[in-house]
């Protein structure tokens, strides 16, 4: 599995518990297609730097998850059809930033383990 992270951007005048039903059906994407949801960070209203659709302001709520590559696009289709949702976007995670590392840690053998009596 792969980590991701989505950042989605909600329309401000969407009440809470809309925002939290899409927001709770989007991770049940993710489980229902292999993958494992983490954090879910909410950022709140932000204003845009441009108007969104007659919209200027938004509530952003970044979501990590791990997953196979298709769970992704299902999320990214169920992103986009939802009514509520005025833009999102998914990046995988680099293995480092995710907390993993693609190379294995190699165990030291014999020949390179020096003893600290031979130090001395």
């Amino acid at each position: 599995m792969r980590p991701y992270e989505t950042m989605i951007i909600f329309d401000a005048e969407a009440e809470d518990t809309a925002v939290n039903a899409v927001l709770t059906k989007a991770l049940d994407v993710v489980k229902t297609n292999g993958g494992a949801p983490g954090a879910v960070d909410r950022w709140g209203k932000r204003a845009f730097a441009y108007e969104m659709r007659k919209k200027r302001e938004g509530y952003y709520v970044v979501a990590e998850f791990a997953a196979e590559p298709a769970a992704s696009a299902e999320l990214d289709r169920f992103l986009t059809l939802a009514d509520e949702v005025l833009r999102h976007t998914t990046v995988r995670l680099p293995d480092k930033v995710a907390g993993r590392s693609r190379t294995k840690a190699r165990a030291p053998g014999p020949a390179t383990t020096a003893s600290p009596a031979a130090a001395d």
